[in-house]
């Protein structure tokens, strides 16, 4: 089966400036704009919000 075009994969960064990043999947209907997520940054030892790039 196809992968819809409607939920992309995106990569995303940490802005703590460590350079760890998640992956993941995002319904571009639901979140038109960029995605940003609270996730552990496991070099800054702490939550910190994650931002989609592009």
């Amino acid at each position: 089966m196809a992968r819809s075009t409607a939920r992309p994969v995106v990569k995303l960064k940490s802005t703590a400036g460590t350079g760890v990043t998640y992956v993941t999947r995002k319904n571009r209907l639901n979140d038109p704009d960029r995605l940003v997520l609270r996730k552990y940054d496991a070099v800054a030892g702490q939550h910190v919000p994650f931002r989609e790039e592009r």
